[in-house]
């Protein structure tokens, strides 16, 4: 107990006294060594318990007070950089916990980072790694980011749970974590190459190889298609250098459409409709559900049923097991409650809600799309589009993903 309550103490004079500094890693073009962008990285007091983010973080969370130190750490590195005069044509990834974008800034950081705002080019850095503990926070944490007119980095992709999400998520930057190049080639790995590039071939989106420590990690970011790195290899972490890096290559920036008003529509527009009743849909939905079991990395699946009566106790059952295995199960209807269970969320609409008329299910994998799109014209009779082409699948998937966020966006700022 004394030593819980010492531990509490000493972050609190952590807190109270920012006493909290950045360091900086260099991000390396591929192709000529040159540096073009800087990583800032957190660090505690030295020779206390919180000299390194993970144990500070792992305070943060445990004492309720995530958020605050986030953009403590945030307003920390926006202060030395541009302390250092850091040019706007060098990208300054930042990163972020996906729960601190639903609180705003304190309102003594706001000169921080309105300052920041208007003189370095910040890129936000979200882990893949909360996709397992919020896959929806994951989700409005990148609308709001985007809402800030920010770039968006998805970092520490290095293993399947989050491939089903990469065509929803859109980051313009995905970074490979560092045992994508540091470990050997396994299956997994291969799924996770495979996916991202096959994503940044489809975006346009950066690859970016962390861990680079040695030529054959180099050698092996290269081969696997990364035209960015960072590691040892190119510079520990530290403060920013006195030389700072001339222009160079742009960062992308991932389009992302507005979304249609419902899948039905969104579908509707690019593929063949079709007629039918509800019990030739149900089959239909059966056939897609199904395939979640099949899949071998965790995919994504989205069901809209109209009316919270018709999602009912055999359908939960049914869809227990298809949620447990996926990366995101998110159900739509109207009157439904919003908490359903710990690996399914449930999205309630209101009754004049168009998705209240129409009946969707969409499975995303890293190698499999499927999505149908029905609206309902008489009582039960419905059009109806069935398609296998992912990117009118990932398509019609956004008007459900736009009813998934907040009222109020999440800001970086």
């Amino acid at each position: 107990m004394a030593e819980g309550r010492s531990s509490e103490a000493e972050f609190d004079a952590v807190i109270s006294r920012a006493a909290l500094y950045p360091v900086f890693q260099p991000v390396v073009d591929l192709g000529t060594g040159d540096t073009v962008g800087f990583e800032a990285l957190i660090r505690g007091p030295s020779g206390t318990a919180f000299a390194t983010p993970e144990r500070l973080f792992r305070q943060g969370a445990k004492a309720g007070r995530l958020a605050e130190l986030d953009w403590i750490c945030r307003a920390a590195v926006c202060r030395a950089a541009i302390a250092s005069c850091l040019p706007p044509h060098v990208p300054l990834f930042v990163n972020t916990e996906p729960a601190a974008l639903a609180t705003p800034a304190p309102a003594q950081l706001a000169e921080t980072f309105q300052a920041a705002a208007e003189q370095l080019q910040v890129v936000v850095e979200i882990s893949a790694r909360s996709l397992a503990e919020d896959p929806a926070g994951l989700l409005a944490a990148i609308s709001g980011v985007r809402e800030s007119g920010l770039r968006v980095v998805l970092e520490d992709v290095g293993d399947d749970s989050a491939l089903a999400m990469l065509p929803l998520l859109s980051p313009d930057v995905i970074k490979f974590d560092r045992a994508i190049v540091q470990d050997r080639t396994t299956p997994t790995v291969s799924a996770v190459v495979n996916a991202v590039l096959a994503e940044a071939e489809r975006t346009g989106a950066t690859v970016v190889a962390e861990g680079i420590e040695s030529e054959q990690h180099l050698a092996t970011a290269r081969a696997m298609g990364a035209t960015l790195g960072q590691g040892w290899f190119f510079g520990r972490p530290e403060p920013l250098p006195e030389e700072l890096p001339a222009p160079g290559r742009d960062l992308s920036r991932v389009p992302v459409g507005a979304a249609a008003n419902t899948p039905f529509t969104a579908a509707a527009g690019q593929r063949p409709v079709h007629r039918t009743d509800r019990d030739n849909l149900y089959h239909l939905s059966r056939h897609l559900e199904n395939q979640c079991l099949r899949l071998t990395e965790p995919p994504v699946l989205l069901a809209a049923f109209q009316h919270a009566d018709r999602f009912d106790q055999p359908t939960r059952e049914r869809y227990a097991p298809l949620a447990e295995r996926s990366a995101l199960t998110a159900v739509f209807a109207g009157g439904l409650a919003d908490t359903l269970d710990d690996d399914l969320s449930g999205v309630p609409l209101t009754e004049d809600d168009p998705l209240t008329r129409e009946w969707t299910v969409v499975v995303l994998g890293a190698d499999f799309a499927g999505g149908l799109f029905g609206t309902e014209r008489d009582e039960g009779s419905f059009d109806y589009v069935l398609t296998y082409d992912r990117r009118v699948v990932v398509e019609a998937a956004r008007p459900l993903l736009r009813r998934m966020l907040p009222t109020r966006p999440q800001t970086f700022w």
